[in-house]
């Protein structure tokens, strides 16, 4: 028989791997606290509605990706593909539509049928930020801002680069939208059959379209800069002008869309090199909307959620577990104090693991696999005298030291 195997999309995260995800995860948190965004956690599954209304029926995510299921007793519910909905709806749920701003930290798994490729599974896990109530550009920016210092905090904000977008409000795009549907018509027979069924749907989307023949006619699309508002163009600018006080460095490219239906206003990347054809590694924008799809009143919210596996691959190594202290009793008569050693150390924050089997060579060889940086050593004349042998294994040395003394010594 053979062994079982992972599902397809799906890995398990050990050693190093899980160093490299538990670090993104702990700098985002810390970084996120620092800046007020106070963390949630919502279920990993919802009513199918949540994410079927807000998403957009006819994205790619709504039509050919979400794990979606009916239940014992007949209900529709998906594994959530993103934060965002989930987070609205549970601002909807708990009652908090009036206690504005919110500012929320996610990080979670998150599932989508996608063809799985290099730093892209079916169950990913997301680092996620929003910022619930203010309509003010310089929520964007802030927002911004605080993904920007997480790069800054992991050592790979030097391999990306932030590009930032406008989708204008809904005037804007509404003018936009009329514009590409002509273009895109006038070369409709050369267009992917996807960017085809695009152009009666949403044509934004077919400016984020991968095909290389749609790249080309992508290439002459019109931009949206010409068919800005006065308003949203002052809200772009503001936007752009608070970058520049937090000290963001950025790019402007007007084919960011984004690839879900509830943006609007900003929308931005941060880009990169370093991992092939899957360049973003955070992204985001501003969205209206979403909070009344879920049974709310209308409010303004800006946010960004970032690929965990995607950012781990950038990290120029995995974080070392600190070395551990090898407690070895030499006999059984001495175990209890050995344990008593044991949660000694542990309690005072100190990484100790206890040896049970074989002779003391044994023991010893298993403290240096183990990567051991000191053993500590008891025996019934040490136990006599209230002490025990502390010998470091780097160096070899090795004296008695006082049980009472033992903590401050390996600290």
């Amino acid at each position: 028989m053979s062994p079982m195997q992972p599902i397809r999309g799906t890995r398990d995260l050990i050693g190093d791997d899980l160093r490299r995800h538990r670090h993104v995860i702990e700098t985002a948190r810390r970084i996120a606290e620092t800046a007020g965004f106070e963390e949630w956690a919502t279920p990993v599954f919802e009513d199918t509605r949540v994410f079927a209304r807000t998403l957009g029926e006819t994205s790619d995510v709504v039509t050919k990706e979400m794990y979606t299921f009916t239940d014992r007793s007949g209900e529709s519910l998906t594994l959530r593909p993103e934060a965002t909905a989930g987070i609205c709806r549970a601002l909807v749920s708990n009652g908090l539509t009036q206690s504005l701003p919110q500012k929320i930290f996610y990080a979670g798994p998150m599932f989508r049928y996608e063809r799985p490729q290099k730093g892209r599974y079916r169950q990913f896990h997301q680092i996620d930020i929003e910022l619930i109530g203010p309509a003010h550009p310089l929520a964007d920016a802030e927002v911004i801002a605080c993904g920007f210092a997480i790069l800054e905090a992991l050592g790979v904000a030097g391999e990306t680069t932030l590009e930032i977008n406008t989708l204008g409000d809904a005037e804007s795009r509404g003018a936009y939208r009329a514009a590409l549907v002509a273009y895109f018509t006038a070369h409709e027979a050369a267009l992917s059959v996807e960017s085809r069924a695009r152009l009666a749907r949403n044509p934004l989307r077919i400016l984020d379209s991968k095909e290389p023949a749609d790249r080309e006619i992508v290439a002459g699309a019109p931009v949206i800069g010409p068919y800005l508002t006065a308003a949203a163009a002052s809200f772009y600018e503001g936007v752009k002008e608070g970058l520049a006080r937090f000290g963001v460095p950025f790019r402007e490219n007007p084919r960011i869309v984004r690839g879900l239906d509830y943006y609007g206003h900003t929308a931005f990347e941060f880009v990169t090199t370093h991992l092939g054809a899957q360049g973003t590694v955070m992204g985001g924008g501003r969205y209206e909307g979403l909070v009344a799809e879920m049974g709310g009143p209308p409010i303004p919210a800006v946010g960004w959620a970032a690929g965990i596996e995607r950012l781990a691959m950038l990290l120029a190594g995995a974080p070392e577990s600190p070395p551990p202290v090898a407690v070895i009793p030499v006999s059984t008569a001495v175990e209890a104090a050995a344990i008593d050693i044991l949660r000694r150390l542990r309690a005072a924050g100190i990484r100790a693991e206890m040896e049970y089997h074989g002779n003391l060579r044994r023991r010893m060889e298993r403290a240096n696999r183990i990567g051991a940086r000191a053993a500590v050593i008891i025996g019934e004349d040490e136990l006599a005298r209230a002490a025990v042998q502390l010998k470091d294994l780097a160096s070899g040395t090795q004296d008695e030291v006082p049980v009472m003394e033992l903590v401050g010594r390996l600290s």
